[in-house]
């Protein structure tokens, strides 16, 4: 560059500016599509309507009895049909702690009936 005059360098220089500009530009897009991705798959994979079918199944079972194999049919069913770990503590006064967890999601609760 010691050969180009003040203006050819101004020239040079500007261009390396914008070309290091549009470089970071393009990374920053690149980053906030992937983050708008992974945000909408987590809302798509919460499993809601599983987390409600296995509570209603869980406070029916709570409020009729504290029957173990009952327990255990819940556990082994959710988790061979649903792939995901139940368990649930019933307690004297017909409340429970329920855990669900399907490896992306985890769901605890302590309900208690009105």
């Amino acid at each position: 560059m010691a050969r180009l005059n003040d203006d050819a360098q101004w020239i040079i220089l500007m261009g390396f500016l914008v070309s290091f500009s549009f470089f970071f530009l393009a990374i920053v897009i690149n980053q906030s599509t992937v983050v708008g991705q992974t945000t909408a798959e987590s809302v798509i994979e919460f499993p809601k309507n599983d987390i409600r079918d296995i509570r209603d199944v869980i406070i029916r079972n709570t409020t009729i009895s504290n029957n173990q194999t009952v327990k255990n049919d819940i556990i082994a069913i959710s988790m061979s049909r649903k792939n995901a770990v139940v368990n649930y503590d019933a307690h004297p006064d017909k409340s429970a702690d329920i855990h669900y967890n399907n490896g992306v999601t985890e769901y605890n609760e302590n309900w208690t009936p009105r």
